[in-house]
């Protein structure tokens, strides 16, 4: 695809991110900044800086001037899916703040006097649904349940951008980070009700705070690479081995058992596709495209998390 702006001097780049303030966005932010990029960021209420631009997704809205002279939009915008329960409100304003925010910013790129040359636009490994004894690679059918249809439409969203923009759609697993949906684990573990979830032989995608940040700054730059990419660990990991490993960390037991029936009842569709789902994702894209992981092993992502 041809680039609707040239990169500033020496590949400085100048991105627009939404969703900056959470999680992966603070860390991303904090990544370009120390590479020398700018990053202008969208914010819900008045700026307070140069670097902040309004809009309201919701209904659509954004400032005019959002994306002068950007050169690539990174979409991390929607509700936090480790917010629990999943009721029925709470599930249409998961799929809802979604949709409504890539369609936004796809939209205002159609407008765009100069649209950017990239789209980054986040998405979940929940495409492909409970799938046991199966590697899943980026070209893996689409799964079944709630995650896989919310997902298919999020990712729907992102390719209404113009056509001179190339689409990546960043299907992320478990966030192993400060905040992340792991956090509880630790202090649970700490207080000595470190549990297995059901057969804890499930396998979790997982990726450290640090590689998803950088995996989506390898995004902006790698050309060759459009459509879905698998943003997980290079080497899979079950859930019992990732709670056990935390309980071995902190000196902790490890005796209990969450029993995935229980799971089920009481956490229903977000147990069944958070807690108990298998899901052995490879990221097989990231890796033929010459991406080098600092993590490697979850063990080595969850000593730089459990060390803080």
């Amino acid at each position: 695809m041809t680039s609707a702006h040239a990169p500033g001097s020496e590949g400085r780049l100048r991105v627009l991110v939404s969703g900056a303030s959470g999680l992966i966005g603070t860390e991303l932010v904090r990544q370009l900044r120390g590479e020398g990029h700018e990053v202008v960021r969208l914010v819900r209420r008045a700026p307070r800086s140069v670097d902040e631009v309004t809009w309201a997704p919701e209904s659509r809205t954004i400032d005019a001037t959002a994306l002068d002279g950007v050169d690539a939009v990174v979409n991390l915008s929607g509700a936090s899916l480790a917010r629990l329960p999943w009721t029925a409100k709470y599930r249409r304003e998961l799929l809802a703040s979604r949709v409504q925010a890539t369609t936004t910013l796809a939209e205002a790129m159609s407008t765009a006097a100069t649209p950017p040359r990239v789209f980054v636009s986040g998405s979940a490994v929940g495409f492909y649904g409970d799938r046991s004894d199966e590697s899943l690679t980026e070209q893996s059918a689409k799964g079944d349940g709630f995650l896989a249809d919310l997902v298919e439409r999020w990712e729907a969203a992102a390719h209404r951008a113009p056509e001179g923009t190339r689409v990546v759609t960043a299907r992320t697993g478990i966030v192993i980070g400060k905040g992340g949906v792991l956090s509880p684990i630790v202090p649970l573990t700490t207080v000595g009700l470190g549990s297995r979830f059901g057969s804890g032989r499930q396998h979790w995608p997982w990726i450290s705070l640090h590689d998803e940040a950088a995996a989506l700054r390898h995004l902006l730059t790698a050309s060759a690479l459009e459509g879905p990419v698998n943003l997980v660990g290079p080497t899979p990991a079950t859930s019992g081995r990732i709670t056990e490993y935390v309980a071995r960390r902190l000196h902790r037991w490890h005796a209990f058992v969450v029993p995935g029936p229980l799971i089920r009842f009481a956490l229903r569709d977000a147990g069944r596709e958070l807690l108990l789902a298998d899901q052995e994702v490879v990221p097989e894209r990231l890796l033929a495209d010459g991406f080098r992981f600092r993590h490697e092993r979850v063990e080595d992502a969850l000593d730089d998390f459990v060390g803080r």
